[in-house]
């Protein structure tokens, strides 16, 4: 092997994205290597991410990450719902779990970059903080909204083969090469979830789950009841037993009075949100107290356009009043907020709670 020629390592789950990424960077002329996370949980298995690696010719690196893996995303994803939020664990383990261990194995055995199946672009503008997060072109598939919470340091190392092509170019490649097995395999929405969250928040919560409750009208009357805060989900219509002549929708949690707050269609518009713990992509946005751009309130949200005015009473500026242009359904406190110019992320945060403007 010629010792010019760039060494990259690409998290393998044994799904058909992360192998045909896998492919398209031996072609590309990279020496290519396999990591596999184990994360306690049944899914993709080991013997297919094997199987890929060898049908590839590819050394994998196995890592048991199952310890981190429950403490940073299962832990945190069992106490948001206890507490009436709704968690993305998909944004959070971008960052503590799969970038954060692809990169430390990388470093450690001397790898150029690390890559993933992600359907994302990255841009290098060639200055200072110059790295940025594009969109996928294949605007049914793109995953940057997940990514929203990387930076400048993970972004010199990462490379997403997927960024340039669809989900049908990359099924066809999956086909030619023989991994079209794989196609019929894919992912779950949520690695770790097998059935639904409900039953999964029973079997790994640490503590009780809240008890049930009312549900009550935004003035305050009682018109049903719920199973517990964590049953349900802002804007939910379906599954909450009200007898209306019109359908009711989730608002509202309320762990203080254990209350599910709802009210009619147009009581879920909100003109904003406030932001908390904001990552910025570059380092140069938090030198802007003022900032227009594309707000994207959850994954396959449209996005809208928006104004974001930083906080800067904690000194960082990690915290911000997003005002919408126009007035959106379901801001969930607890989801992941991303911010777009175009069709690059500029960064991201998680919504603490959605506001009302006049």
């Amino acid at each position: 092997m010629s010792t010019n020629r760039k060494k990259a390592l690409i998290a393998l789950s044994g799904g058909v994205d992360s192998a045909v990424a896998a492919a398209l960077l031996k072609d590309r002329g990279f020496h290519v290597e396999g990591f596999y996370m184990k994360n306690g949980f049944p899914g993709k298995s080991e013997t297919e991410a094997r199987s890929a690696a060898d049908k590839l010719g590819i050394s994998l690196h196995v890592t048991d990450l199952t310890g981190p893996f429950r403490k940073e995303i299962v832990d945190y994803f069992v106490a948001e719902y206890l507490s009436g939020r709704t968690p993305n664990p998909c944004v959070l383990c971008n960052k503590k779990i799969k970038f954060f261990y692809l990169i430390k194995l990388a470093e450690q055995f001397g790898f150029d970059h690390v890559a993933t199946g992600h359907y994302a672009r990255i841009e290098d503008l060639g200055t200072k903080y110059g790295y940025r997060i594009r969109k996928g072109i294949d605007t049914k598939k793109d995953q940057s909204y997940f990514l929203s919470r990387l930076g400048q340091e993970e972004l010199g190392k990462i490379i997403f083969p997927h960024g340039n092509s669809t989900k049908e170019e990359v099924k066809e490649m999956a086909a030619k090469i023989g991994f079209g097995s794989l196609v019929k395999k894919e992912s779950q929405e949520i690695c770790f979830i097998p059935n639904n969250y409900r039953d999964f928040l029973e079997k790994y919560s640490r503590e009780s789950l809240p008890r049930p409750g009312n549900i009550v009208t935004v003035k305050g009357q009682t018109v049903g009841r719920h199973r517990g805060i964590h049953s349900v989900t802002i804007g939910q219509r379906k599954g909450l037993d009200i007898s209306s002549d019109r359908p009711y929708y989730v608002l509202e949690t309320r762990k203080d009075t254990n209350e599910v707050v709802v009210g009619r269609d147009e009581d879920q518009f909100f003109g904003g949100l406030i932001a908390k713990d904001i990552s910025w992509v570059s380092p140069a946005y938090l030198s802007s107290k003022d900032i227009e751009a594309r707000v994207h309130i959850r994954y396959r949200h449209r996005g809208v356009d928006s104004t974001i005015v930083k906080h800067t009473s904690d000194g960082e500026g990690n915290s911000a009043l997003v005002t919408f242009e126009k007035p959106q359904k379901a801001v969930a406190p607890g989801q992941a907020v991303a911010f777009y110019q175009g069709d690059i992320v500029i960064g991201g945060g998680w919504i603490e709670r959605g506001i009302k403007l006049d």
